[in-house]
This record gives structure tokens, C-alpha cells and sequence, in this order.
């Protein structure tokens, strides 16, 4: 490819074509040029150079969001493979993190007591202290105590083979993988993004991602700098100065996650005023599922179009993008391959599908990894005949637009029943008092996995579980209908805003006991001779004499079938009209009981 190879490359070419032109900016401090941000790299990759740190060394990164966390990166990729950690790690995930990713150095503000020096200190790892300008974004001084080779006169920069980021992933299951991205996977990604949204020297992009995630170095940060755009780098998403922010920042596009959307929309929806005052050219999803009524909010309310894409660490960030307009954007959508990247969904024995058929996504481009490192078995799991396999499961329409339906590690197995939790999540969101549902697997003693959901309500805004069980019933089959539901004021995220389903039922482990204890509060034995005549019925068709009036027909492993089979006694017995629905909304003899009694009078 001609002209500049690399991110490094790419800003110090944007410095000789526009030297006063703003690269990086943050709230409250003075714009760093591109001229300036030439400069600041190349003097840090010489300092970093003259401490004898090189290609195919490693320096972990931990730092606030902010210019400092990304002019760092910047400058410590160009010479060596950054490892970015978050900074909110505690004692024993730094020494776990330094450890297995082989660090040199490392780079983080003064002060050793923190547990990423402790860490450090144990490892015997050189800690380099870094403290920022206190005027100008992005500018810093280091300093260590290695003696410096004043023979080096020009900084050694890495090549585009080498690894520029190293990153673990999330671990959610087991060990976390190291990934590791060459320049040259980095390079290809930041040119797809920038031609996916048309990015020019007149944006300016908000990041309020953090830094040690690849979305927010690649997606927004990187690909900014590559089309000699200007980056806003603020510390995180902050509801207080989000508004400053908006009006003073002048703004174009901003990428996020669907937590943080949502967040920006429930403060629109407290301060009205704030959206009049930003004039976006377009919105930017990734990282996470983009449920459609929120996507058709912020287009309605910032009048800009909301673009979601599809992006994973082993790809240096972007897979699949919606484009711009006039193209078609279809909510509900990742969108589709970007630039040279290839998507091809394929069956459990490797065999590419056909449009609208679902199946693994796999991936493959100059952008994809090499390969996990020193993980054989990782590695021989996650490719099939050069495609990476995703872990995600999905479609792509007739025209081409990538649709995932879950993570093969997320499906909800219930009793041999593959469910993806994904589909329930955008019935319950349906209802007009949700304002966060997320589905997810908990134990069955008999069907193995059965489903549950965790939902946040708008504000003001109240419903019960039996009504959500009706929304859900009415539109899916009946063993997808959550067998709890629990309330909740927020749901658990990782680091980065994602949603973690594995692991959400031990996460929100008391709140499932509590429901539980909810739901068997009383006796199970019939209080009423209906309720005696309705637990006849169901132990004959369940064909199971254990039976209480509080226990669930789904948790007892009840189907359709046997629903059926139970209505057509109770109506014949009592001369009722009931419908297959209400099995399902009204899950227990004591519940159905009530609604006989409602029936009959009626």
C-alpha cells in the first residue's frame, strides 16, 4: 500500500500537510495540534528508545481516561506493544496481567502505593512515572530511574509486522486469551472505519470509551487521528458535564455503547434543551446489541442517523458497520462487512450458509489477528480453514447485512431447547415501562438451564412480572418466556459498559433467591376446592403427583402440548373460555385459579 503504513506514520504525515490543525483535546485544557503531537511522539519513542525498550517488548499502560491515556498508547506503540490496563484493577488482576503479558515496564502516575506499583514492585518490573502537562492535553513528561543510552540519536520504531497492542480477552469462562495486533491489523482497521463513515479533517469525535479497550483505541481515538480528524478525550461519561460537553465541544459523531446511549438519552429527556444544541452528522454503536426502539429514540431526538456496528478485539475493533446515507441502515443490524473484511456464516461441520440462514460468524481480513499467543488448543478452536471463528451466531439478509442472534456461549439450553437470549430481550423491551432487559441462563435441576430476566424500569414507571410474562407469551413460544423476573435499579456491567450475560445468575444471585422465596411464600397445598380440583387436573396431564399450587408449569418442564391438553379439562370442567396464552402468564394453579374465578363471573 503506498504512502504512510502506519498509525504513527499517518499522524506524522498529517503534521506536514496541517501542523496547527487539532488532533487531541479534552475538557479544560488547551488543544494539542497534529504539529505538536508529531513532536511530543517522536520525543517520547526516543526517551523510550533511549531506555532500551524495542520492538517485540511489552509495556503495560495504566492510566486515567483522558489525552494522557491516548497520547501514551500512541507513543508506546510506535516503538513496542502496548498493554493497556484498566486502571481500577486491584492487586491481584495487575500482578496477574504484568505477569502473563510478560511486561518490561511499566507506565502510570506517581504514587507507589497504588496496587498497580505494588504489583509492579513484586514483579520487579521498572515502574516509568508520568505526569501530565497540566495545561496542554495530551503532553507529559517521564521519568525513570533506568539509565538512558545517549548513543541512540533517533527513535527505533517498530515495523508494521510487529505487535503493536496487546490485550487480553474478557475471560469471562476461563483464562483470558492474549490477542495480540500488529501494526499492520491496526492500520487496516482504522482505514475501514474511516472510509465506512467518510471521516474528514472537519470531525470531531467525543470518546467517552475507555482507553484501555479496543473500541475506544481503535474506534474512535485511532481512526479519528488517521483521517487528521480532531478526538475529544474525556475522562469517562460523566451525566454532569455531559451537556458542557455537547454545546462547547462542537462535536460531529461520537461512538458508545448502548448503556451509554441510553444514559445520554435519559438526560436529554431531563434537559431537553441539550439536544437543540448538538448538531451530529452521525451516531455510532459497537460493543454491545443495540436494541431498535433505542436506536429509533436518539435518531428522533439528535435528528442524526444511528449507525451500529459489530467489532471484536481479534479484529483490531471493526467487522460490519451500518453505512451511511442514502445507503440503508436497518436497525437491528450490525450492518455490513466493511472495507477488505469478509464475513461468512458456517455450520458446525465448517460448510458456508446461505443468506437468511443462521449459523457461527466467521471473519477474515487483513485486520484479524494471527493468532492467540502460546495457546495452541485457542487457537485450534478458533479458526476453521482460515476463517476466525466469532463465538457469535447470526445471519446475513439477502443484501448482504449481518443480523446476530447471541453468543454460542450465552444460548440458554433448556431441556434441549436452544434459546437465544437476545429475542426475549427485545419483547420485554417492548413494553412501554422497560427501560433495560437483559435474559439470561439460570440452573434447572431437570431441564439443566432454564431463563430468567433482569429488567430496570423507566422512571415512575411500574409493571409487574406477570405482566412482562404476558408481553413475552404473546409474542414468543412458550418455553422462551422468562421463568423470573427480577427488578432491578441497574444491571451488572463489566469494565467497559458491556453487558456480562454469563455469569449475570450468580451475579444477581440474591435477588433470584429472594424471588424464589417470593414465590413459594405460603403453603403449596390447594387452600380452596378449585385450587384442588385444578391440581387433579395438572398432576394427571404433568403426570407428576408432587405437584404444589405455587409451582411453576414451565419449572415443572411443562410444553405446549401438555398446556393444551390442561385448558381443554378446565374449560370442560368449568365452562371457561381460556386460551393457550394464559398458561403462560398465569404459571401456577394459584394464579390460574384467580383467573378461572375472573372467567367465570365474567
Amino acid at each position: 500500500m503506498p504512502g504512510p503504513s502506519s498509525l504513527y506514520e499517518l499522524i506524522l504525515n498529517e503534521s506536514q500537510i496541517s501542523p496547527q490543525a487539532p488532533a487531541i483535546r479534552a475538557p479544560g485544557k488547551e488543544t494539542l495540534s497534529y504539529g505538536e503531537l508529531s513532536r511530543h511522539l517522536q520525543s517520547t519513542a526516543l526517551q523510550l528508545s533511549r531506555l532500551g525498550i524495542k520492538a517485540g517488548d511489552r509495556v503495560a499502560v495504566v492510566l486515567p481516561n483522558g489525552p494522557e491515556m491516548a497520547t501514551a498508547f500512541l507513543a508506546v506503540s510506535s516503538v513496542c506493544a502496548c498493554a493497556p490496563l484498566n486502571p481500577g484493577y486491584p492487586y491481584d488482576e495487575f500482578l496477574f496481567s504484568l505477569s502473563d503479558l510478560h511486561v518490561r515496564a511499566l507506565v502510570a502516575l506517581p504514587g507507589s502505593e497504588a496496587p498497580a506499583h505494588k504489583a509492579a514492585a513484586a514483579l520487579e518490573i521498572p515502574v516509568l512515572s508520568l505526569e501530565p502537562d497540566p495545561r496542554q492535553a495530551g503532553k507529559f513528561s517521564l521519568f525513570s530511574h533506568i539509565p538512558l543510552k545517549t548513543d541512540v540519536m533517533e527513535p527505533v520504531l517498530a515495523g508494521m509486522e510487529d505487535t503493536a497492542l496487546v490485550l487480553h480477552t474478557s475471560g469471562t469462562t476461563s483464562r483470558p486469551k492474549i490477542v495480540p495486533l500488529t501494526h499492520r491489523n491496526i492500520f487496516y482497521s482504522v482505514q475501514n472505519i474511516v472510509e465506512t463513515y467518510a471521516l474528514t479533517r472537519d470531525d470531531t469525535c467525543l470518546n467517552m470509551m475507555p482507553l484501555f479497550h479496543i473500541h475506544g483505541l481503535v474506534g474512535a481515538l485511532s481512526a479519528s487521528l488517521a483521517a487528521g480528524a480532531s478526538i475529544i478525550c474525556a475522562p469517562g461519561f460523566l451525566p454532569d458535564e455531559v451537556p458542557g460537553w455537547l454545546s462547547d465541544l462542537a462535536l460531529t459523531w461520537y461512538s458508545a455503547v448502548p448503556t451509554i446511549h441510553q444514559a445520554l438519552l435519559e438526560l436529554v429527556r431531563r434537559q431537553p434543551e441539550i439536544a437543540g444544541q448538538v448538531h451530529l452528522r452521525f451516531i455510532r454503536s459497537c460493543s454491545s446489541s443495540l436494541a431498535p426502539q433505542l436506536a429509533e429514540e436518539l435518531e428522533e431526538v439528535f435528528g442524526a442517523p444511528v449507525l451500529e456496528a459489530y467489532g471484536m478485539t481479534e479484529a483490531a475493533h471493526q467487522i460490519a458497520s451500518n453505512p451511511l446515507p442514502p445507503r440503508p441502515h436497518k436497525f437491528g443490524s450490525v450492518g455490513r462487512a466493511t472495507g477488505s473484511v469478509q464475513i461468512s456464516i458456517l455450520d458446525e461441520g465448517g460448510n458456508s450458509l446461505p443468506a437468511n440462514a443462521s449459523g457461527e460468524i466467521c471473519i477474515r481480513g487483513e485486520n484479524v489477528m494471527g493468532g492467540y499467543e502460546n495457546n495452541p488448543a485457542a487457537n485450534l478452536a478458533g479458526f476453521c480453514r482460515g476463517w476466525l471463528r466469532t463465538g457469535d451466531i447470526g445471519y446475513l439478509d439477502g443484501d448482504g447485512y449481518l443480523f446476530i442472534r447471541g453468543r454460542l456461549k450465552e444460548i440458554i439450553n433448556r431441556g434441549g431447547e436452544k434459546i437465544s437470549p437476545r429475542e426475549i430481550d427485545e419483547v420485554l423491551l417492548r413494553h412501554p415501562a422497560v427501560r433495560h432487559a437483559v435474559t439470561f441462563a439460570i440452573p434447572h435441576p431437570s431441564l439443566g438451564e432454564d431463563v430468567a430476566a433482569a429488567v430496570v424500569l423507566r422512571d415512575g414507571q411500574t409493571v409487574s412480572a406477570r405482566e412482562l410474562r404476558q408481553t413475552a407469551a404473546a409474542s414468543l413460544a412458550s418455553f422462551k418466556v422468562p421463568r423470573q423476573i427480577v427488578f432491578v435499579h441497574e444491571i451488572p456491567k463489566g469494565a467497559t459498559g458491556k453487558i456480562q450475560r454469563v455469569g449475570l445468575a450468580e451475579i444477581l444471585k440474591t435477588e433470584l433467591e429472594a424471588f424464589t422465596r417470593q414465590e413459594a411464600a405460603g403453603t403449596t397445598s390447594p387452600r380452596t376446592p378449585l385450587e384442588a380440583e385444578l391440581l387433579a387436573i395438572w398432576q394427571t396431564v404433568l403426570e407428576n403427583g408432587q405437584i404444589g399450587v405455587l409451582d411453576d408449569f414451565l419449572a415443572l418442564g411443562g410444553n405446549s402440548i401438555q398446556a393444551g391438553r390442561i385448558l381443554a379439562r378446565v374449560n370442560e370442567r368449568f365452562g371457561t373460555d381460556l386460551q393457550l396464552l394464559d398458561i403462560f402468564t398465569t404459571p401456577t394453579i394459584a394464579t390460574m385459579a384467580n383467573l378461572v374465578q375472573e372467567n367465570i363471573r365474567n
